[in-house]
């Protein structure tokens, strides 16, 4: 059953690259950041208990941007309400992946929302036997792409401590996706849940391809590694993701490009999760003034996003117990 996958992941964690390699097998397509998932199943709650889409729901949906760029006809997607002019959730939006699937001859279609890292539980809910790809980054290569992203702002919702600490925020930011993807699959399992590190899927991205494919069922296909060819772009100045670059090491590396202020204000904010990771610290032991600075920022950042619609995770930041690996 569709949708047969989501990727997730902090966002600037690489997720497009891991979208192009599964997006070029045979048998996989994947929907590009659909978003309006966890959004319009709300809404579809506050209408009935049941959680139904009807004409007026499906008329907001067509709206949103991310629906209207599927270029689904008004008349199909109309016809999937069926003659009671309304249909479940779960059974709409699976329509709209087979759709997707058909469009593009191939059976098994996922979905790469990265922020949907944080919304594991409500999907699986959804989709019982869908699978999860978690795409783990060392943070702050992490906090490197965000800080110089055009769109930074949208990244990190209203986080009003953005403009004091952009390092620690990004820090706290990483750490609350990591942590509520790592929490759902705690209890999802391995058949449904896959961790993949960034790191070595550039590094060894045959090997990890093969990993992939035998977690979700499908023969390797060398083609996956091939996602670039055709489309590669030489302009200056393009982001790596506009370039369609093959797999490329080393696009960030905080080691020579983050200076040492910043990753020691990183670590003192998100090192308990750098050390389960099994990423080495370049400051094990962070100063008084660090460590003082991200516990304020963690309090001010907890208070800016949390909301019902934004659930956190179990533990966030430098104060509390450490939680174990999975």
């Amino acid at each position: 059953m569709n949708p047969f996958v989501f990727i997730v992941g902090c966002p600037r964690s690489g997720t497009t690259l891991l979208q192009r390699l599964v997006d070029a097998h045979p048998q996989l397509t994947i929907i590009h950041e659909t978003h309006w998932i966890p959004k319009f199943y709300r809404k579809a709650t506050e209408e009935s208990p049941e959680a139904m889409v009807t004409r007026e729901l499906l008329k907001q949906l067509r709206k949103h941007p991310k629906f209207e760029h599927l270029r689904i006809p008004d008349e199909e997607s109309r016809s999937w309400l069926g003659p009671a002019e309304s249909v479940g959730f779960a059974a709409f939006v699976t329509a709209v992946f087979d759709h997707f699937g058909r469009k593009h001859g191939k059976p098994f279609v996922g979905d790469k929302t990265p922020a949907y890292a944080r919304s594991v539980d409500l999907l699986h809910a959804l989709w019982p036997e869908a699978r999860f790809i978690h795409l783990i980054r060392d943070g702050r290569d992490v906090c490197l792409s965000a800080i110089n992203w055009r769109d930074t702002g949208r990244l990190l919702l209203r986080a009003s401590t953005w403009k004091e600490d952009a390092d620690i925020t990004a820090a706290l930011w990483w750490e609350w996706h990591v942590r509520m993807a790592r929490q759902s699959g705690r209890r999802l399992g391995p058949e449904l849940y896959c961790e993949v590190r960034y790191e070595a899927l550039v590094n060894q991205p045959a090997e990890e391809c093969v990993k992939l494919c035998a977690f979700l069922g499908v023969p390797y296909d060398d083609a996956m590694l091939r996602f670039h060819e055709g489309r590669t772009r030489t302009e200056v100045g393009l982001d790596p993701k506009e370039a369609w670059l093959p797999v490329t090491p080393g696009l960030r590396d905080w080691r020579t490009q983050m200076p040492a202020d910043q990753v020691q204000r990183f670590e003192a904010a998100a090192g308990h999760l750098l050390d389960e990771l099994g990423y080495p610290r370049a400051f094990p032991t962070p100063s008084p003034n660090a460590r003082e600075e991200a516990a304020r920022v963690r309090d001010v950042f907890i208070e800016d996003v949390r909301s019902p619609r934004r659930p956190l995770p179990e533990h966030l930041g430098p104060v509390g117990p450490r939680i174990a690996d999975c």
